[in-house]
């Protein structure tokens, strides 16, 4: 799940679900006027990408994240990668530390967002996708990639974090092709985030209140004495 400060135009919320709206931006067609860079503009779509070449979304599964080392070749996201990039604004993200069963821990979510606090942009992708009576739905998924040495003591995944200064290059799909952008498809700093323990409240869809992030004691985090296996498939958000 996700949360997101209030912005212009955009009341806060506090726990955005899968197949729920989301708040992107992309490059649009048009230029700005004071750059040869395209204009930004946002738009809400269904969290959940659906692949324009799927005729039933009934035999589809929900794709809500895209593996960063994957995507460029998968047939579910390699032409949103070359054609539909976008950045998927948040204030941060819930994730859950599972403990191994056999350590009779309880699970402990999250609340991670920036330490310098503020808006992050998540890297994501796009795609329209069109049903037989001819109505469209625009969706997206968030790339994510293996965790970094902070994040892997809770999950082994995290989202891909685009900085204000590659926004652009991200954005542009005209010229710079997936494998001029792989690059940025990194883990972002270790000091980046900071992890709030919070209560289970936020594993229920209807609980949207600011209480969702109000920090719990919990048991001290793990040390991780090894790299965490990559092949473990995520369950971020």
């Amino acid at each position: 799940m996700l949360g997101l400060m209030e912005l212009e135009g955009f009341p806060a919320r506090y726990n955005i679900a899968p197949t729920q709206p989301i708040m992107v931006v992309i490059a649009s067609d048009r230029q700005d006027k004071g750059s040869n860079l395209p204009e930004r503009r946002a738009l809400l779509v269904r969290w959940g990408l659906m692949p324009s070449w799927v005729k039933d979304p009934k035999d589809f599964p929900l794709l809500l994240n895209a593996r960063a080392e994957t995507a460029i070749g998968k047939a579910s996201f390699k032409a949103a990668m070359r054609h539909r990039r976008i950045l998927v604004p948040a204030s941060g993200f819930y994730e859950w530390h599972r403990p191994e069963k056999a350590s009779g821990e309880a699970s402990q979510a999250y609340w991670i967002r920036p330490k310098s606090g503020g808006i992050v942009a998540f890297a994501g992708l796009m795609e329209t996708w069109a049903s037989a009576d001819g109505s469209e739905v625009d969706t997206g998924a968030i790339l994510t990639t293996g965790a970094n040495a902070a994040m892997s003591r809770i999950h082994d995944r995290m989202p891909v974090v685009i900085k204000p200064e590659d926004y652009a290059r991200w954005l542009d799909c005209r010229t710079q092709e997936p494998r001029e952008v792989v690059d940025l498809m990194q883990p972002v700093e270790d000091d980046y985030f900071e992890a709030i323990p919070v209560s289970g409240l936020v594993n229920k869809v209807a609980n949207v209140g600011p209480e969702l992030q109000a920090p719990v004691e919990a048991a001290p985090l793990p040390v991780i004495e090894k790299p965490v296996s990559e092949d473990r498939q995520m369950s971020l958000f």
